[in-house]
């Protein structure tokens, strides 16, 4: 597998290098998912982050989630604080993803103690937050806190997606996670939306609509 981009510690460094201290790494997972919640994640690293695992970080998209998981247990042995934020599909449809996405990185920020003072975020700009910020594309493929808590979000929403599968089974949630994956597409054709299906997103709004 090639990988496109290698997360570093250089925004980190660079923003300690202005005398900020407490730098928070932001992100999300299922945005683009047809089903259940999207949810955000923001880590606190402190200044020094040392172990080979380091160097297994990546875009939690390129990762297994088997990887995920083993990363996971060493970036909340390091992490002096973690937040998660969890916005459900009826918000979504309610306020849009865009806006829901921004409100669950909002919660994700909130819980962190103590709270940072500065964030790197993955693409998206954040108003009414209290805290300068710098939003970099794709920042969970070039910044190491970003791309933890890339890998804390998903991590975070895979498991709510299994408990989901059990409530709401035959459409192989705990599978394609909530993602627009053929078996998805075939399973929603054969038992029509659930009631964690957003229905706002095509093609569940059509099947409203029909």
């Amino acid at each position: 597998m090639i990988i496109p981009y290698k997360p570093t510690f250089n925004e980190e460094n660079e923003l300690l290098s202005q005398g900020f201290c407490l730098i928070a790494g932001v992100d999300e997972a299922g945005r683009g998912c047809l089903a259940g919640p999207v949810v955000a994640a923001a880590v606190i690293f402190p200044h020094q982050v040392n172990g080979s695992w380091t160097e297994q970080v990546l875009d939690s998209k390129l990762l297994s989630a088997k990887k995920r998981e083993y990363l996971l247990g060493f970036i909340r042995e390091a992490a002096i604080s973690i937040g998660v934020g969890c916005i459900s599909h009826d918000v979504i449809d309610e306020i849009n993803i865009l806006q829901a996405t921004k409100l669950a990185m909002k919660h994700a920020i909130g819980q962190l103690v103590p709270q940072p003072d500065t964030l790197l975020i993955d693409f998206i700009k954040l108003p009414d937050v209290p805290f300068p910020q710098k939003c970099i594309i794709h920042g969970d493929g070039l910044c190491f806190s970003i791309a933890c808590a890339s890998i804390i979000a998903k991590v975070s929403r895979d498991r709510m997606m299994d408990e989901l599968d059990e409530k709401y089974p035959g459409y192989g949630l705990c599978e394609h996670k909530g993602y627009c994956t053929a078996g998805h597409i075939s399973n929603l054709n054969r038992l029509g939306p659930s009631p964690i299906h957003r229905r706002t997103f095509e093609p569940i709004k059509r099947m409203y609509q029909d």
